[in-house]
């Protein structure tokens, strides 16, 4: 049987990119493939395809979701390419409006804002997974530090009608976005948006809105709109596009399109420059509930540690193992994760000694080569007896803290995850969610039944396909 190697994920080389030049236009209005089933690009080709037309700086706002900044962001960090943080917000109401955040803070209000709408019940039901439902209530409660676009729907009649709502309830938003639609009346149509901002306070924004990175992604995309609205391509209408415009163009062909309306071109810009905020500023803050009064967390961790050791070696600590420890509390100490093994230990402490009966737990993995792991009870490999290499768990060229993954019997996790609620507050504490992807016979089948196949063809093409992920599927 061929070997299974898992999937690989597409990734930029490291080399090969120069630093952009300055560019006059900084496009805000770009959605990836994290905006399911709409948009139809990756971060490697949208960002790719910036570095070509020569953009310094890239905004990403993709549909009620964040889940797509850390692929763009470290693919734009490799093309020099400065990334912009934002996502794009659809309200109950049918309102859109683009979110950048210009700080940390702003960035966890529009965080908390994401979270809370995708928690909301209605009529005392939970929504539909994938679903978020946000009001502009809730937009209002979360918006300082804000800098909002709002995206004018088709007609500007029902637009124009809402905007005083809008402007009164947002004092942040400063920008109407305008794109052009491809339908006749684009000059009329972005004039009326420059005298309804000019008329309130705002000032319009470009943008081409972008769904995909090239034209030749459109029939893709059409094909995303079917599988979400449930129809075969064929007779999907209007639904689809009218054109393959919703590609990121160059600077230089946005300029070109908005040579009328210079200044809304220059509000990219300054916009851009405005933000300070990078995924970088982001650094998590360790508990401080697990140190006691009046000791360090390096001072707890050392006592807990020779005391689990003395445990563990009755006969004495051997002197390699001794070495051990404190060559790995010398880096804990350096990289100031000290309070990290704390809450790993407090955690299995509390399965093992508070809970009734004892809650079965393991910890496994790369943190299986830690001597202080081993004393803290967290792992059971003993470095007296294996040879374990400590740099595959903790080194100095890694900057971020180890991994130190704990298996818990599955019937009771949900009582370890109480504990920490309780310890920690559900503010400070939460569960990481998995982003879905199409697999190859999953995406044949979804496709094949956009396309109008039968269920009998789609399913002979899906068993051509072996194993969960495949890397190439030929024609």
């Amino acid at each position: 049987m061929p070997e299974q190697e898992g999937h690989k994920r597409r990734t930029l080389g490291e080399d090969g990119f120069a630093a952009p030049p300055r560019a006059e236009y900084v496009e805000f209005g770009l959605a990836s493939c994290f905006s399911f089933l709409r948009a139809a690009s990756d971060a490697v080709d949208l960002i790719e395809m910036a570095y070509h037309h020569g953009y310094d700086s890239l905004g990403i706002a993709d549909h009620n979701t964040l889940a797509g900044v850390v692929r763009l962001h470290v693919e734009a960090e490799k093309a020099h390419i400065r990334p912009l943080i934002g996502a794009r917000l659809v309200l109950l109401c049918g309102t859109e409006l683009l979110a950048y955040p210009q700080d940390r803070a702003a960035y966890a209000r529009l965080s908390t804002l994401l979270s809370a709408g995708k928690m909301q019940s209605v009529d005392g039901e939970w929504q539909q997974k994938g679903e978020t439902h946000l009001t502009l209530e809730m937009l209002q409660g979360h918006a300082e530090g804000l800098h909002l676009i709002v995206m004018p729907p088709e007609n500007l009649d029902v637009f124009a009608a809402g905007l005083p709502r809008l402007v009164k309830a947002l004092p942040e938003m400063r920008y109407i976005g305008a794109s052009f639609l491809y339908r006749g009346d684009d000059r009329a149509r972005i004039n009326r948006l420059d005298a309804l901002a000019r008329a309130h306070g705002l000032r319009i924004l470009a943008t081409n809105d972008v769904l995909y990175h090239a034209r030749h992604r459109r029939p893709l995309q059409d094909v995303m709109v079917a599988i979400r609205e449930g129809v075969i391509v064929p007779k999907a209408g209007y639904l689809l596009a009218a054109n393959a415009e919703r590609h990121l163009k160059s600077p230089e062909a946005m300029l070109r399109l908005f040579a009328d309306w210079p200044h809304a071109i220059a509000e990219t810009r300054r916009l851009a420059d405005r933000i300070t905020f990078r995924l970088t500023d982001l650094a998590y803050e360790y508990p401080h509930e697990i140190v006691p009064e009046g000791r360090s967390p390096m001072e707890e961790l050392a006592r807990l540690t020779w005391e689990g050791a003395a445990r563990r070696y009755p006969q004495g600590v051997p002197e390699g193992v001794t070495k051990t420890i404190e060559k790995e509390f010398a880096l804990i100490s350096a990289k100031k994760i000290a309070r990290y093994f704390l809450t790993i230990y407090d955690i299995v402490r509390f399965a093992r000694e508070e809970a009734e009966p004892p809650i079965l737990c393991q910890g496994r993995g790369s943190a299986a080569n830690s001597a202080v792991c081993f004393c803290l009870s967290i792992t059971s490999v003993d470095p007296a007896v294996h040879n374990l290499l400590f740099e595959r768990f903790l080194s100095e060229e890694r900057d971020e803290p180890p991994d130190i993954d704990v298996d818990f019997e599955h019937e009771r996790r949900e009582e370890v995850i109480q504990y920490m609620y309780g310890k920690y507050g559900r503010h400070r504490a939460g569960l990481c969610a998995t982003v879905i992807h199409y697999r190859p016979r999953s995406a044949i089948r979804e496709v094949g039944k956009a396309m109008g196949l039968s269920e009998d063809v789609t399913s002979k093409l899906a068993g051509t396909i072996w194993g969960s992920f495949e890397g190439q599927m030929d024609d």
